[in-house]
């Protein structure tokens, strides 16, 4: 006897701000037919998953935040993780989005059916259908683990640093720590006054910015509550900051320029010529990620701290050796190596019409429309999908295109459409125009290699234009642009 499974509208996979986000900007459409499928037994995405020592935002607080639900109680101008996800949850219960989520119930596969005209989600806790679903995983939740021979026996503790092991105390141990991105530099300065001895891994340096960060006083957050336009000009100061950083990676002489900040901030911390020079990227600041901090230099030049200008080669008992052949001894190893960014990690779980799997499509390239719509897969919208990444605020990415979905799911229903699809032309022509004007980019040409770019040497990831063009472009959802089917 077969069990009727019920067909929901939207099905929203993911429990971050932008699939919170998504149930609230349904709701508003009267799109009210919507289920969260959240892995975790709580909301909170990113915020959630990286708990390690001195985990902050490095997107001032008054742009990383909800244009529609402001906070002005943040206590500092970069707010740190518990505050982040306090917000999140704090949205998620005012916006009554707790009752349509189904928690604890991971997405194992997605597959389109061309026949019921709609989606088969198959979870840890059966199965669900939807007429569309949202994609809103996000990229940064599966650590990208380091393949270097010897590291699985290693006879000491190995933990990546979004699993951080609070039930490991590092005072006074020897430590190494694999990796210099955007997470070591915010928990090596938290972790280096504790440790014995602290051994950093560094492949490539990175160019880092000075972080204009300070509590904000409660005669601010005063002012910001009772006067919610100071908040919203601050916001707009902030917009314009980055917009003007994002317009300037497409000039390489211009970013030269806007490294010598980075380079005074080195100066400024590291007397010794030798760590110095180590720290001194060869690359135009912006072809990896910017980075931000007043407290990295400044722990690395303790004497209980050895910066290692190689990569770890092997790891023998508890002996770490790097490429160049030197050796260090370690009772932890902290790998601060980052997260599958250029390939989206749901997209080994989507199933197209043709059940191809969307990761096995894309050979190491995704290629999507506006950054939201794949081909061969109707009705699904995908959050941070392909060259979607500007240097912003993720915000501005989660709302443009919450806008464009909304339409998208409206014009659907007005007009009774069995399914919505990318048309190919379309696509090839808009990847075209993306990748040309990505050229000439610092992304690009910046002389680094950077998860940017897909193992294929492809820029999958960034958007090369302003995010006042992509909020214009994704405004609304021209069905002109696709392919559709009437009920």
């Amino acid at each position: 006897m077969s069990v009727s499974i019920k067909m929901h509208e939207v099905i929203v996979v993911g429990g971050g701000f932008a699939g919170i986000g998504a149930v609230i900007k349904l709701r508003e459409a009267g799109i009210n037919d919507v289920l969260l499928l959240e892995k975790a037994d709580e909301l909170g995405g990113v915020w959630r998953e990286n708990t390690y020592p001195g985990c902050a935002c490095d997107v001032p607080s008054a742009l990383y935040s909800f244009s529609f639900a402001p906070n002005p109680l943040w206590s500092r101008v970069f707010a740190g993780q518990a505050e982040i996800k306090a917000y999140l949850q704090g949205v998620a219960e005012s916006y009554r989005v707790l009752p349509m989520v189904k928690f604890q119930h991971e997405v194992i596969t997605a597959a389109w059916s061309d026949t019921d005209a709609c989606w088969h989600l198959q979870t840890n806790h059966g199965e669900f259908h939807a007429r569309f679903v949202i994609m809103a995983g996000g990229p940064m939740h599966e650590p990208v683990l380091p393949n270097v021979p010897g590291l699985s026996e290693f006879s000491g503790d190995v933990f990546h640093s979004s699993r951080w092991r609070h039930d490991i105390d590092l005072n006074n141990k020897r430590v190494a720590v694999i990796g210099t991105g955007a997470s070591a530099i915010q928990f090596v300065p938290a972790i280096q006054p504790t440790v014995g001895k602290l051994t950093v891994f560094q492949r490539t340096p990175h160019w880092v910015l000075p972080k204009m960060d300070q509590a904000l006083p409660g005669i601010v957050q005063r002012l910001f509550k009772r006067l919610p336009l100071a908040q919203l000009a601050v916001r707009g100061a902030v917009f314009g900051i980055f917009e003007t950083l994002n317009g300037g990676m497409q000039n390489i002489a211009a970013m030269k320029q806007f490294q010598r900040l980075a380079k005074f901030n080195l100066h400024r911390a590291v007397k010794d010529p030798m760590l110095r020079s180590r720290l001194t990227p060869q690359y135009t600041i912006g072809c990896k990620r910017v980075l931000q901090s007043n407290d990295w230099y400044p722990a690395l030049v303790q004497p209980n701290v050895d910066v290692v200008s190689s990569a770890l080669a092997k790891v023998t008992g508890n002996t770490l050796v790097a490429a160049d052949g030197s050796t260090y001894e370690a009772d932890v190893i902290i790998l601060g190596t980052g997260f599958e960014i250029a390939e989206p990690p749901i997209a080994k779980r989507v199933f197209n019409r043709y059940g191809q799997r969307m990761s096995d499509v894309w050979q190491g390239s995704p290629e999507g429309y506006m950054g939201t719509m794949v081909a061969d897969c109707p009705n699904a919208f995908l959050m941070f999908g392909p060259n979607i990444a500007v240097s912003s605020s993720a915000f501005l990415i989660i709302e443009a295109q919450l806008a464009y979905v909304v339409d998208a799911i409206e014009k659907a229903r007005e007009l009774n459409l069995r399914s919505i699809e990318t048309d190919p032309l379309r696509v090839a022509d808009f990847n075209a125009r993306v990748q040309s004007a990505l050229e000439d980019s610092v992304w690009n040409r910046g002389g680094c290699t950077s998860y940017f770019i897909d193992r294929n040497g492809r820029n999958s990831t960034v958007w090369p234009w302003s995010t006042l063009e992509m909020k214009r472009q994704l405004s609304q959802f021209n069905l002109d642009e696709y392919r559709v089917t009437r009920a």
